[in-house]
């Protein structure tokens, strides 16, 4: 059967009807030859949803993935000569287009079915399937989560029974029992979560302030530890005022919507955390992406929109939680000075860890009074819950009647902040906790990369092992954690389909001993599933 094509033109409005719908622009907003991440703003998961929901629009050869197309234009033209399906037909009638094309026939020896075994999928698969049936993506993500449990593959939210230190005793639930692991996989970098000070600050402020607060700051919930608690990290981060929020991701959930609104533009990094990308969001402003760590990229969206109205304000991790460098700092402020706009950096895994004191990624680069606003998490290296943002005084007021998630959330209990405040004054008076780190991270990052691991760009704490396929990824982090080395395998949506990779977390505990048995570890696995250039 010989299927009959269609012009551009007479898709255009299906595809354009399928992306306003996906992404909640208006047509207007929706420039067809702008790349859709970097100059529209339209990340990756919903990319994934644009392309779950035309999959079965049109009778691909082969299934439609994200990396065909970098704009509505092209995604136009991956189109254009295939055959529209039943449903498709049905779908242009509805915004009132008929084509003439004959239909598609269910057993057609001309069609290539797209490979949906459970080995060939990966998590994207199950963002949306576009059926009516709500749950229909849950039941196709267990037997995909299913077959990989039984594997051993997935070995995520695995039970701790032990201090999460250089070594950790954690229920193995493919072997059923516990045992003792390396553990790579932690942020408790300094080594601050179990430190005898921190837990008796924390059992003593419990005692006496009890259990929690039961409260949002503004209507009862605010102890002078929090206030405490602000005043010390503002003077740790050099800035005139800080507020705390329950969490790091409420922070910038609250902050960015707070500060930003539909006349605004925020661009952010095509990389940056979750919570950055939720915030933007939520904020209703424009939002344009720029490619990772690509100045130029960036300089080109802020040229594109600096006739827009509102404000501009630039967001980006200060280390990029799975890829482990740091953001270039310096041009980035250039470019804001240039172009007008705010900077947001979020020190998530800066703080404690980059700069002469710890105080993050400003001081690594020497421009603490360059970036407008820093933020941060506490339950990393500084051992809590909670998150923060540090600015001028003026800026941080506003937030405490402006952000939701401050004014409407309970707050972190009285003895957390007092856990908080004993772990500032540790990172201030025993700078050889810094120290030490920075020398393991040393030792472990030339180490890897003289036996061939590639490590990307990562110049922090975070290294990556890349690996890109996910399968394959998969199997090695099998292998690790089965020969006793706990460390994150990280897939879609944590990173890229095609960019998997193995996360490691370096910490001042782990002993010489510890990152030599690591580094023997990953070679073993390595050569166990033929990683290339480790063949056995």
């Amino acid at each position: 059967m010989t299927l009959n094509t269609h012009l551009a033109a007479e898709i255009q409005p299906l595809i354009l009807d399928i992306v306003k719908e996906q992404t909640c622009y208006s047509e207007s907003d929706l420039v067809l030859d702008q790349a859709m991440e970097e100059g529209l703003g339209i990340d990756s998961i919903i990319l994934a949803s644009i392309v779950d929901e035309m999959q079965p629009l049109f009778a691909f050869e082969n299934k439609l993935n994200t990396a065909s197309f970098n704009t509505i234009a092209d995604l136009i033209n991956c189109c254009k000569d295939v055959a529209i399906t039943e449903k498709g037909q049905q779908k242009l009638a509805s915004l009132g287009m008929n084509i003439s094309v004959q239909p598609v026939l269910k057993d057609t020896n001309q069609i290539v079915t797209a490979d949906t075994s459970i080995s060939s999928q990966t998590m994207r698969d199950f963002v949306a399937d576009g059926s009516p049936d709500l749950f229909s993506k849950v039941r196709k993500f267990n037997d995909f989560y299913s077959s990989h449990e039984k594997t051993g593959d997935f070995w995520y939210g695995m039970p701790l029974s032990s201090k999460c230190e250089n070594r950790a005793i954690i229920f193995d639930a493919y072997q059923n029992k516990e045992r003792e692991f390396l553990m790579f996989a932690s942020n408790n970098y300094l080594g601050l979560a179990n430190e005898p000070r921190v837990v008796n600050a924390i059992s003593d402020a419990v005692k006496q302030y009890g259990a929690t607060n039961t409260g949002c700051r503004l209507i009862g919930g605010t102890n002078h530890l929090h206030l405490e608690l602000e005043e010390r990290l503002a003077r740790f981060k050099g800035r005139e005022a800080c507020i705390v929020f329950p969490s790091g991701y409420s922070a910038n959930l609250g902050t960015i919507s707070a500060l930003m609104g539909p006349k605004d533009t925020i661009i952010t990094d095509v990389y940056n955390h979750m919570s950055i990308q939720d915030g933007c969001k939520l904020s209703g402003a424009k939002k344009r992406i720029y490619k990772h760590n690509d100045m130029a990229s960036l300089e080109e969206v802020l040229k594109n929109c600096s006739d827009n109205d509102g404000g501009k304000l630039i967001v980006a991790d200060g280390v990029f939680s799975m890829h482990g460098n740091i953001v270039k700092l310096p041009e980035m402020v250039r470019l804001a000075r240039k172009y007008q706009a705010r900077i947001l950096i979020d020190d998530a895994h800066s703080t404690g860890i980059l700069g002469a004191t710890g105080s993050g990624t400003a001081e690594h680069f020497n421009l603490k009074h360059e970036v407008d606003l820093e933020l941060g998490t506490m339950s990393k290296t500084l051992a809590g819950m909670g998150g923060f943002v540090c600015g001028d005084k003026e800026v941080i007021d506003y937030l405490r009647f402006y952000a939701n998630s401050y004014v409407f959330a309970a707050t972190i209990p009285a003895h957390v902040a007092a856990g908080l405040i004993q772990c500032i004054d540790i990172m201030e008076t025993q700078p050889q906790r810094l120290e030490n780190l920075w020398s393991n991270v040393n030792y472990l990052h030339s180490a890897l990369r003289e036996c061939g691991f590639d490590t990307g760009d990562s110049e922090s704490a975070i290294i990556p092992i890349v690996i890109g396929d996910e399968k394959r990824t998969m199997e090695l982090g099998h292998h690790v954690r089965q020969m006793g080395m706990f460390c994150q395998t990280v897939v879609f949506p944590g990173v890229a389909v095609g960019d998997a990779r193995l996360r490691i977390s370096v910490l001042t505990q782990h002993t010489k001993e510890d990152l030599d048995q690591a580094i023997e570890i990953l070679i073993k696995a390595a050569k166990e599933v033929g990683l290339p250039g480790f063949n056995s």
